[in-house]
């Protein structure tokens, strides 16, 4: 049995609990808290467990073969004890703050015992040695993955494209003893996908010293997430790729733009894709009294942190909306402060409908900190943007045409080895028509360049020009897409009005035909005279 065969068992589990009640997000959930009783139990069998033993009466054993009433009333005493460290009458039975966390206020929401037993027997059917081959973490994720792509979930909000998480990090080519963050950490995709690059870099990190493979495992990588239940699933997708974090785990409960993200240590990598919207209240989720620039628009306040927290010469890619590109006032002066204490170096902006809130228009920015030959300077550290647009001519993604590597290939190509984005780059080196003659007849973007380049995706834009041509707005767009209606050249209203008109009549007379053949008469008679007098009222 594969992990997609695997993955797939286990959805399907969902539609037989939806008739106690329990819909996608609640089934992920609840598939967390045993799946994590039943990996615990493997381990022990297989006799790799090193860390983080369940308490007698917590475990597989006292749940698996039970049923009825006594199961579920059993179950609810070992998610309580887990939660809190201690039974019934109080005597502490853990003090593991990792398992305490991924326990916190947990409940079952299951109200049949049968649904219970039902989940139980299903996980005791999969061929758990196979699946640890495979990875236990692959499987996980594939179920994190289903839930995101299952719109009835909600949970898309937070789970970024596995194909755009892996080009961000393979850009910026994370390596060992490098300190990455994600300050809204979701279920920690990017920090996972990182320490997988790393991994495959390093020889599973067989080549590292044993000093260096607990810094990786315990310090290298650190999230913030604020909702509970999602932080659970990011701990829980963290320990099974083997990534342990400090005393609270990998990601920490918090919000980046309270105290907790103004205490975090300065990072070599940030990977994130903040929420968007603005912050409900005002700026009520926005207490950080460090962030210069006041704003209730989140995605503003979470790229002041990001290109603050960053160490002398760290980088950083960050999934943002088209608003922080040309928002006026404070979004101007953020955008400032970005690119004087930054390398902006490259823009990619995303095609739509890769995410859960479909239509919103996104673009991945990559900066390092400081400038292009020192790190340690603080102004004017931007001298060009390449800009790369994957929005344009793209097709319309969905379930249908899902987005994946083969989209982004291109662009990894042209970004280059170099993390920092400074490869030797080429305009145009991927365009739609390398023999173009003729520039698109819009944009203050073509003016003055070899026609070739109005068709291509990759582009450079001076920091002058984009201060001068653009207010420093980053929203930069010269492609025309193939779909799109010059209004220039459409024929005058009354033209087009009476080109709507005929075609309308000329669809009444065939319905009016129809009518007739099917013996309404009568009722076609009555749409006639209704179309004269309309016809009338028009003319």
């Amino acid at each position: 049995m594969t992990n997609n065969d695997i993955v797939q068992k286990l959805w399907n589990l969902c539609d037989v609990l939806r008739d106690d009640g329990i819909n996608y997000s609640d089934y992920v959930t609840e598939l967390v808290l045993l799946l994590f009783i039943k990996m615990v139990h493997e381990n022990t069998e297989a006799g790799t467990l090193k860390k983080h033993p369940l308490p007698e009466g917590c475990r597989w054993t006292d749940i698996n073969g039970k049923s009825g009433i006594n199961l579920l009333n059993d179950y609810k005493r070992i998610l309580l004890s887990l939660s809190t460290g201690k039974d019934g009458d109080g005597t502490l039975v853990h003090d593991d703050p990792l398992i305490s966390a991924i326990y916190a206020d947990a409940q079952t929401r299951l109200r049949e015992p049968r649904h219970l037993e039902q989940m139980i027997k299903t996980l005791d059917q999969i061929d758990w040695f196979s699946a640890q081959k495979d990875g236990l973490g692959d499987l996980y994720e594939g179920l994190l993955e289903k839930n995101a792509n299952e719109t009835k979930s909600g949970a898309g909000q937070y789970f970024t494209p596995r194909a755009l998480i892996n080009t961000m990090v393979n850009c910026l080519k994370p390596q060992p003893g490098e300190r990455i963050q994600d300050p809204a950490a979701g279920t920690a995709g990017f920090l996972i996908a990182a320490h997988e690059y790393i991994k495959s870099q390093t020889d599973e990190l067989y080549e590292l010293s044993d000093k260096d493979k607990t810094f990786q495992t315990t310090q290298a990588y650190v999230g913030i997430e604020l909702v509970p239940g999602t932080r659970r699933l990011a701990l829980m997708n963290c320990l099974l790729h083997g990534m342990e974090g400090d005393a609270e785990g990998v990601v920490h409960l918090g919000n980046a733009l309270g105290q907790t993200g103004a205490g975090l240590e300065k990072a070599d990598v940030i990977l994130a894709n903040p929420p968007f919207g603005t912050s409900k209240g005002g700026d009520a989720s926005i207490t950080r009294d460090d962030l210069t620039y006041k704003t209730s628009n989140k995605q503003l306040a979470f790229l002041q942190h990001i290109y603050r927290n960053l160490k002398p010469g760290g980088r950083a890619a960050v999934v943002l909306p088209d608003n922080v590109l040309f928002e006026a006032g404070v979004g101007t002066e953020v955008r400032r402060d970005l690119m004087h204490k930054c390398n902006l170096h490259t823009i990619l902006r995303l095609p739509t409908g890769i995410f859960y809130a479909q239509g919103v228009k996104t673009n991945v920015l990559f900066f390092t900190k400081g400038s292009a030959t020192d790190k340690y300077q603080e102004e004017n550290c931007t001298e060009h943007v390449w800009v790369y647009d994957l929005r344009i001519n793209m097709p319309s993604f969905g379930k249908r045409t899902p987005f994946g590597d083969k989209h982004l290939e291109p662009f990894e190509k042209v970004f280059g080895d170099n993390p920092n984005g400074q490869s030797e780059r080429k305009e145009g080196e991927y365009s739609f028509h390398s023999d173009a003659t003729e520039l698109p007849e819009h944009s203050d973007e073509n003016e003055g360049i070899d026609p070739r380049l109005a068709h291509s995706r990759w582009r450079r834009f001076s920091r002058q020009w984009i201060a001068e041509h653009k207010g420093d707005s980053l929203d930069i767009s010269w492609l025309k897409d193939s779909d799109s209606v010059d209004a220039a050249n459409l024929p005058e209203p009354t033209v087009l009005a009476g080109e709507a008109m005929g075609e309308l009549v000329q669809a009444l007379g065939e319905l009016d035909a129809l009518m007739r053949e099917l013996g309404a008469e009568e009722e076609a008679d009555g749409a006639r005279v209704l179309l004269q007098e309309v016809m009338g009222d028009v003319k």
